[in-house]
């Protein structure tokens, strides 16, 4: 599982043109069964993603898809990491639940 940290580089303005693009590039990731959840950061200086990709590489091949990633509004920090305590709710998040 993976815990991928977005930190905007650019300013509001232009990670809000890019917006209605970057949230159908989460749907899309969703869809593929990748993305788990996902959010912006409060105060609104980036966004959060929770992921469960195969690897790392296929995590970021996805991930350099992200218009904020394909036009510099945003930068990525990755932190893989395996659950292995959840809340009952999340129990299907357990490493090798």
């Amino acid at each position: 599982m993976f815990v991928v940290s977005l930190t905007y580089v650019r300013p509001l303005e232009v990670v809000d043109a890019l917006l209605a693009e970057h949230v159908e590039f989460l749907k899309q990731g969703y869809a593929e069964g990748v993305f788990l959840a996902s959010g912006r950061k409060s105060p609104r200086t980036g966004g959060v993603i929770l992921a469960r990709a195969a690897s790392r590489a296929a995590l970021e091949a996805l991930l350099a898809r992200d218009p904020f990633r394909r036009e510099g509004a945003a930068e990525y920090e990755i932190t893989e990491f395996a659950a292995t305590m959840t809340a009952p709710e999340l129990a299907a998040l357990r490493e090798g639940a």
